[in-house]
């Protein structure tokens, strides 16, 4: 710039009107050079009296950018940050946010939960200059290329009561505490009860970069293949899998193994995917068996040989052309109403014909037990229905998803986060 009052000008503005150029975020700091050796600007004063008056005023990623020493930073009132995920296209995990956060010193204790529709999370550094790095450099950062937007503000706790280790909930400090499972809620300690919904999937380390390079790094197809094990032989169809594992990704292909027909390999469209699937499908019922779902060593699923006998063709399939994919779209809203199996039911694509008794005759006819029934009031092509139990509503999504209701019209079944 000019004059180091046009540079403070600017930046001071941006800080508070985030600009954007073709709909992309654009982030304005200082540089740490104090001139641009392309021209005759040799003026090394004013480059540095602009650093120091931004030093005053506000903290920037800039500031930090020389080794994080910490110098002019202004005083933080806690080591604890709170952070906010946006535009969440991908799960989040505690793990993430450890691994991301970690590179700016060290993470002590975390606390996950989902608050307003948006996953949250606090998270405590040993000490505040730490937390105030992190704040700099991150806040406004995606995780994810395009998604998972970082907003970080600094929490008035000064530190977290974490009781429990487990998925929601950490203390790096103490690996003796139990996990809690069965009273969940009480991770929060004295924030007060969770709000519901606190269902984050998992998310392999590796999809995350360093921070300081570029947290944009978009998931891999790495460990995109799962194997699924105790399955029923004499139940389980490649297009049951497909169904029910398509409701957290794309299914690619469907193997049931030919010598152990109780196992079976299902590659998903990425390796987020396959994540978003273990997390949500490992240990629930299918058929009366419980399952259990681990990534495979597998990097594709192979389709059979021309020489392969008839039943070993049929228990491979190839499903990638498949019109019931419900995440092709980029950006779909689909993505945003993923949900762990539950005994309600999202109902949707219902013509203005069919009537709730029809609906709830289609159910029961197919040996489910409907125990409520609701149209949603602004929309009627969409309903809940709940059924007996969470393994009902499963094997009820797999029969009567894409089940045809009129002519051109065919019945879409997800799981529901809500109640009726």
């Amino acid at each position: 710039m000019a004059s180091e009052e046009a540079a403070v000008t600017m930046v001071n503005y941006y800080t508070s009107a985030q600009p954007s150029i073709r709909s992309q975020p654009v982030y304005i700091q200082f540089s740490n050079h104090r001139e641009l050796k392309t021209d005759n600007m040799t003026n090394q004063v004013r480059a540095q009296a602009a650093l120091q008056a931004i030093n005053a005023g506000a903290v920037h990623s800039g500031n930090m950018a020389s080794g994080g020493e910490g110098r002019g930073i202004a005083p933080a009132q806690s080591p604890v940050l709170r952070i906010i995920v946006e535009n969440l296209f991908y799960p989040v995990t505690l793990e993430v946010l450890q691994q991301i956060f970690s590179k700016f010193g060290s993470v002590l204790k975390i606390i996950t939960f989902t608050r307003n529709n948006q996953f949250q999370a606090l998270l405590q550094f040993s000490d505040t200059v730490q937390a105030q790095h992190a704040k700099a450099t991150l806040d406004g950062q995606n995780i994810y290329n395009g998604c998972c937007t970082l907003r970080i503000d600094f929490s008035k706790l000064s530190a977290l009561n974490v009781k429990y280790n487990n998925d929601k909930s950490r203390d790096f400090t103490r690996a003796d505490l139990p996990s809690g499972e069965l009273e969940p809620a009480t991770a929060f300690g004295n924030f007060g009860s969770p709000p519901s919904g606190l269902s984050m999937a998992a998310v392999p380390g590796s999809l995350v970069s360093h921070p300081r390079v570029s947290l944009q790094m978009a998931p891999s197809a790495v460990h995109s293949v799962l194997l699924v094990s105790n399955l029923v032989p004499e139940s389980v169809t490649p297009h049951c899998l497909f169904i029910l594992f398509g409701v957290y990704g794309d299914v690619q292909r469907v193997k049931i193994l030919f010598n152990k027909k109780e196992n079976a390999l299902i590659q998903m469209s990425d390796a987020t995917q396959a994540q978003l699937a273990m997390s949500h499908l490992n240990g629930q019922r299918l058929h009366g068996n419980v399952i259990r779902v681990t990534l495979s060593k597998h990097p594709v699923v192979q389709l059979p040989r021309g020489g392969a006998g008839q039943e070993e063709q049929v228990l491979t399939r190839d499903f990638s052309g498949s019109t019931l994919h419900r995440f092709k779209k980029p950006g779909s809203k689909n993505f945003n109403n993923i949900f762990p199996p539950s005994a309600t039911l999202h109902l949707s694509n219902i013509p203005s014909s069919v009537s709730e008794e029809a609906l709830k005759d289609l159910f029961s006819s197919n040996g489910f037990t409907v125990k409520a029934f609701k149209f949603f009031q602004k929309d009627r092509k969409m309903a809940l229905m709940q059924l007996a139990s969470v393994e009902e509503a499963i094997e009820a999504l797999i029969t009567l998803h894409d089940h045809q209701l009129d002519h051109n019209q065919h019945l879409r079944v997800s799981f529901s986060k809500s109640t009726i």
